[in-house]
């Protein structure tokens, strides 16, 4: 089954009034435009990767858990951690950064001036469009200089889904599933020759979530 804009689009699965800053685990999938295989090889994994992997390092407080890269989307837990396990100071910026501060361009003698810098709770659109945007920029890199396969417009599908995982049950029925992905790729609803090819993406992981 051919990839059909018009019937199988994504619509917005974010929860109503749900503070995404707050604490807790988030089963995201993040889906090619288009639904094109542009993440089958090697090196196009290893990038993604890399940079979901260095989610922790640009977020604090955030953690990553088990995902997995498929030909035409991604399978991945964040993890947010309660403001207070993160190390935020009363004067709110994080201890661990407290003395080193940030720069600022001048300070008034054309000098570098040092201010401590403010914590501000990732919210769970802050960094999966981070991650986005950081892979695109390195996948049209691969394109120029690589020969990695072209896309035209974006290279992510421009929402994505997102489940809030309430217990730990359920936490390692998704965990399973992920590592379990690549095995059912066949009958993946992401793959454009499968049978499950569908439209509703919700009710198809919760169906698969409780089998």
């Amino acid at each position: 089954m051919k990839f059909n804009p018009e019937k199988h689009h994504r619509r917005s699965i974010r929860l109503k009034n749900y503070d995404y800053a707050s604490q807790g685990y988030y089963f995201v999938t993040m889906c090619v435009k288009n639904r094109e295989l542009l993440f089958e090889s090697v090196l196009v994994k290893e990038m993604i990767e890399k940079w979901w992997l260095r989610i922790p390092e640009r977020f604090l407080g955030v953690l990553v858990d088990e995902y997995v890269i498929m030909p035409n989307h991604f399978h991945g837990i964040i993890v947010i951690m309660p403001k207070n396990d993160v190390g935020v100071s009363q004067r709110g910026y994080p201890k661990s950064q407290s003395q080193r501060g940030c720069p600022n361009i001048d300070d008034g003698r054309g000098r570098p001036r040092w201010v401590a810098p403010t914590y501000i709770a990732p919210t769970l659109g802050n960094i999966v469009g981070w991650f986005k945007t950081i892979t695109t920029n390195e996948y049209i890199r691969g394109v120029k200089e690589t020969g990695w396969k072209e896309f035209s417009g974006k290279l992510w599908q421009r929402n994505y889904y997102e489940h809030i995982i309430r217990n730990e049950k359920e936490l390692q029925k998704i965990r399973e599933y992920i590592v379990n992905n690549p095995l059912k790729w066949k009958l993946d609803m992401e793959n454009p020759e499968s049978e499950n090819f569908e439209l509703d993406t919700e009710k198809y992981f919760e169906k698969n979530l409780q089998e």
